[in-house]
């Protein structure tokens, strides 16, 4: 019992050795490193490049330069940020470049005289190359309408009092002519809706063209809007014209007035009179042996919906 007692008293002292020892060989390592970061370096590093401020008339071509390699020194804590970040340096195209022979240039020698991009902690020793090229082409700006892609039913009785509104109507588009020339609109995502009985307001996603990366749109999004009513049937009998007759000839025909059936919203169901329809029957479209004229309605309010003749035929008879 004694000698367990001993033997664990000795295992515990070793065990709290070695964790001493442990302990002071992470301190002394972490000091080191803290040691070397706070000294300073030098290094070159690839510097990506983020062009701002492009002209909109202008797009920018893939073939260019867009790398630039730049010596700095400053201490081993910032090369950290640089070395697990993908460090970019600004081209600013309202001042940092020119244009010269229908190319963008720019050159270190303006970059170094104003070093705002770095802290103060960073040195800059060295740009490579000093003068970057960039190929550009005109941009085309076309305004393109948005095309509703919608299935919406309504629940018994209800209707859009009005046609649907999307807001905005039109999409501006900003790229190379080859690619903007070839839009002629932007369609909305699909939407599905159904039983609707209240007015809408819906947010709506354009289906963009793929592979969109040059081409810049004004929006990404559409809101959908209409109003939507209580609607009622209504008839009106409206008097029938027969046009076309030739002056030789004169036509009896009945009856003299059709029933016109149609579909209003509540609120205007009182302002909807005979006179904002009109049907007629044209003569030139009488065929060999036809022994009835075909109503048509000509003339329909926009108020309306889903407005019909009742009766198909206008029976007639010629007379000399």
């Amino acid at each position: 019992m004694i000698r367990k007692i001993k033997s664990d008293i000795l295992a515990s002292i070793k065990n709290k050795r070695i964790n001493v020892f442990i302990l002071f060989l992470l301190s002394a390592f972490v000091i080191l490193i803290f040691t070397k970061l706070s000294k300073d370096y030098t290094n070159t590093i690839i510097f990506n490049i983020d062009k701002v401020n492009v002209p909109q008339e202008n797009v920018i071509l893939n073939d260019s330069n867009t790398v630039l390699a730049i010596t700095l020194k400053t201490h081993g804590f910032k090369w950290l940020d640089y070395y697990f970040s993908k460090p970019k340096i600004k081209v600013d195209f309202s001042k940092d470049v020119y244009k010269r022979d229908s190319v963008f240039i720019w050159s270190k020698s303006k970059a170094f005289l104003k070093n705002t991009q770095f802290d103060k902690n960073v040195e800059l020793l060295n740009i490579s190359p000093d003068t970057l090229v960039f190929l550009y082409d005109v941009n085309l700006i076309k305004r393109v309408p948005v095309k509703l892609n919608a299935t919406i039913g309504f629940a018994p009785g209800y209707d859009v009092s009005e046609t649907y509104v999307l807001e905005p109507d039109s999409v501006q588009i900003i790229g190379p002519k080859v690619l903007v020339s070839n839009i002629n609109n932007i369609e909305t995502d699909s939407v599905y809706l159904s039983e609707v009985r209240s007015n809408l307001s819906q947010t709506i996603k354009l289906k963009l063209p793929e592979n969109n990366k040059e081409l810049t749109f004004s929006t990404k999004n559409v809101i959908l809007k209409a109003y939507v009513e209580k609607f009622t049937e209504g008839t009106l009998k409206i008097p029938v014209n027969v046009i076309n007759v030739p002056p030789d000839r004169s036509l009896k025909f009945f009856p003299k007035e059709v029933n016109v059936s149609y579909s209003v919203s509540l609120s205007n169901f009182n302002s909807i009179n005979s006179t904002d329809f009109k049907v007629v029957c044209d003569y030139n479209k009488i065929s060999n042996n036809q022994s009835v004229l075909i109503p048509e309605l000509v003339k329909i309010p926009k108020l309306v919906k889903n407005a019909k003749i009742n009766q198909k035929h206008i029976e007639f008879i010629i007379t000399e």
